[in-house]
């Protein structure tokens, strides 16, 4: 217990970055339990060590992944920093725990005066594992950088966060007091590139090479444990998505797939769930409700732009890249959908056409509430909105 505490102090009294993601402000600290659930390399444990710095009396960071926990249980070493006067505990890498759920259930209901902070992987169901967390824990996702962090943490740019409806209806004004600012074509490429994961700040260089490596990592240290995937599923899944590297966005042909892979068309399918659920793949879909894996969606994207520069070997399709970002942009805290014309439907309210500078509605002409958000442009006119600006939604 002692080898923790110290290291647990001195994690928390180590110099932490003045940058905080968008997500530190909306987190309500002081509910007894919150879960953040994230990619790798999002920032979680940073945001977690961030907040004990500034409550630094009484708060103790733990890693679950140390190996302490192979043989000792997390419940009784927590009532051991109890007694000595611990009442925040920042609780990392859940996920890597076998007792994680029974553990903060038993916990939560037995120190009601304690604040507990958990962090954990995409992948993590609330509702598996020995105990239900789903109506202790609130849960917030943690998602990898967007456009407008970027710019703060790189460019040194602070530009606080605009609304989807201001986006929409003040987008001129909005482009016009921001883009002489900055050099918006240069650092939006940059963006696309590099800047989804903070981690480019250790070197851009090397950026793709540590993509690569953080997305193996999430296939096999995070989801193939976490879900008891055998060693054939797991080359089954990375065999897809380089499939899919290589050819997004497309209205994917299942049973093709699966012949090409020589599984299951439901095996193909499952595959893409649990990619998705990683945030690896983002799946869109006609509908939300009532979805299971067995649905085929209407298209399959990667995640973020980053990915497609690794997995298209440095030549990604140039719509693909917008549609790409539009979508993990908007889809953090918008319902996005696929419409039965049109790229894009937000809310059920908004249709969004993703294009360059020429892109027009022509092809959706008569359709009420349709935006073009294009590419190639630092102002919009009328209905026809930077797609830039959507980058500065979180």
């Amino acid at each position: 217990m002692k080898r923790l505490i110290k290291l647990s102090e001195n994690r928390i009294r180590s110099s932490q970055p003045k940058f905080k993601r968008y997500l530190f402000n909306e987190i309500d600290w002081e509910q007894n339990l919150n879960l953040v659930k994230g990619h790798r390399g999002t920032g979680k444990t940073t945001l977690l060590l961030q907040h004990a710095k500034e409550n630094e009396d009484q708060s103790i960071y733990l890693s679950l992944d140390d190996i302490f926990f192979e043989s000792n249980r997390l419940v009784e070493l927590a009532e051991e920093l109890y007694r000595i006067g611990y009442r925040r505990f920042y609780l990392d890498e859940v996920h890597r725990y076998k007792n994680w759920s029974k553990d903060l259930k038993n916990l939560f209901d037995n120190y009601t005066d304690v604040n507990w902070v958990a962090t954990g992987s995409s992948i993590l169901e609330i509702n598996e594992g020995q105990a239900d967390l789903s109506r202790r824990a609130v849960v917030y996702d943690l998602p990898g950088l967007s456009y407008r962090e970027f710019l703060e943490l790189e460019h040194q740019k602070k530009i606080l966060i605009i609304p989807l409806e201001e986006i929409l209806n003040r987008h001129h004004e909005i482009a016009a007091d921001l883009g002489d600012s900055f050099d918006v074509r240069k650092t939006f490429q940059q963006y696309l590139k590099f800047g989804y994961f903070p981690f480019f700040k250790e070197g851009k260089s090397h950026y793709g090479q540590k993509l690569q490596r953080t997305t193996n990592l999430v296939i096999d240290l995070d989801t193939a444990p976490f879900m008891e995937l055998s060693y054939s599923t797991v080359r089954h899944i990375k065999k897809l998505l380089y499939i899919i590297g290589q050819s997004v966005p497309f209205t994917p042909n299942i049973s093709k797939l699966a012949k090409r892979m020589g599984i299951p068309r439901n095996s193909v399918l499952k595959a893409l769930d649990l990619l998705d659920h990683a945030r690896i793949v983002s799946l869109l879909r006609k509908d939300t409700r009532g979805i299971s894996y067995l649905q085929k969606p209407e298209k399959i994207y990667l995640n973020n732009p980053n990915l497609a520069w690794l997995l298209a070997e440095d030549r990604p399709d140039v719509g693909n890249l917008r549609e790409t970002f539009f979508f993990n942009q908007a889809s953090i805290k918008h319902q996005v959908l696929a419409p039965k014309y049109g790229d894009f439907l937000i809310d059920n309210s908004y249709i969004i056409e993703v294009g360059g500078p020429n892109k027009t509605t022509e092809q959706i002409r008569g359709i009420p509430n349709v935006f073009i958000a294009a590419d190639g442009i630092e102002g919009g006119s009328g209905r026809k909105i930077p797609l830039w600006l959507f980058g500065l939604l979180y």
